[in-house]
């Protein structure tokens, strides 16, 4: 089978321009969710569950086979990586309740270094100086983004709902670049169609069985009350309005990212990806009211700039 004939390099980067902008939009539509009474787990479940019937259909119009021993990868590595994006997209759209949504893709938008520093620490080469310094320099534009030497003046040391936000958002970075691990060294023989099939419904099973371990009563009174203030559906038709968005925004942007992944060119085109974080910089603004300082923006804008050199270096 001859492999698809790449988009002309305007039209793929057109095509994750867009894309880049529709993930901004379903992190958008997130905060309006949760702002009006959408539950975390209930937002992750509607979500995955109707992602993994789109991929479903992509794969099958792919005809790339379902079962993974066509694969020859070990199922425990997919179990494990199913786990990783559900507490992923746990993490993640928990700072998206607690912070500008702009402030918690920027810290996110570490994964990058997270991975390529994990892969340093399990035996994989050393970071060049340019990366290591490429590194430094995301760190230091994130500092800016977040204002941290305000939020340390500020007595008491800043809001507790913004340190968990940014602790939230890390944490969500950090579990994602060992998922990345996982992919690039336990799963590479999965196609990217597949795999995130299998992945999203891994995550809809599993949020679903511990939903209904919550609902019988058999969690513990801790992880059972979390879980329960986690569950519920929107209060008003906005939360409605936001929970259909965000499921729309990422089931068919991520559906359309792996069907043309073939013919982006990922290799030259992958840095374009990351507008995700100005497209949620200006939607927050404009949509939620959400305003950064001229120094915040000076460091997203240094951390954008990073990223995209990091990726063009790995490219390379």
């Amino acid at each position: 089978m001859t492999a698809p004939q790449a988009f002309p390099r305007l039209v793929s980067i057109g095509i994750l321009l867009l894309l880049g902008l529709v993930f901004a939009s379903n992190h958008i539509a997130a905060r309006f969710a949760f702002d009006h009474g959408t539950g975390l787990v209930t937002a992750v479940l509607v979500r995955s569950g109707i992602t993994a019937l789109i991929l479903l259909g992509v794969v099958l119009w792919l005809k790339a086979p379902l079962q993974l021993a066509a694969y020859q990868v070990p199922k425990r590595w997919v179990w494990a990586l199913g786990a990783l994006i559900a507490l992923q997209s746990l993490l993640l759209y928990s700072a998206v309740a607690r912070i500008p949504v702009a402030l918690a893709l920027l810290v996110f938008n570490l994964f990058p270094a997270l991975f390529t520093l994990l892969n340093w620490l399990l035996g994989g080469p050393r970071p060049s100086a340019r990366t290591a310094g490429l590194i430094a320099l995301i760190i230091t534009g994130l500092a800016l983004a977040l204002d941290l030497p305000g939020q340390l003046a500020k007595p008491g040391a800043g809001s507790a709902t913004f340190w968990a936000g940014v602790g939230f958002g890390f944490g969500a970075a950090s579990v994602f670049a060992v998922a990345l691990r996982v992919t690039e060294f336990k799963l590479k023989a999965l196609t990217g169609a597949v795999r995130s099939f299998w992945t999203m419904g891994l995550v809809t099973l599993m949020l679903g069985a511990l939903s209904m371990i919550v609902l019988a009563g058999g969690a513990g009174e801790g992880a059972g009350q979390w879980l329960s203030r986690s569950l519920h559906w929107p209060s008003d038709w906005i939360g409605w309005a936001g929970l259909a968005g965000l499921t729309l925004c990422y089931g068919s942007a991520f559906s359309f990212f792996f069907a043309l992944m073939p013919r982006l060119d990922m290799a030259r085109n992958a840095p374009a990806s990351n507008i995700e974080p100005v497209a949620a910089l200006i939607l927050g603004w404009s949509l939620l009211g959400q305003s950064m300082s001229v120094m915040q923006l000076v460091g997203a804008a240094t951390v954008v700039l990073g990223i995209v050199l990091l990726a063009l270096s790995s490219s390379k």
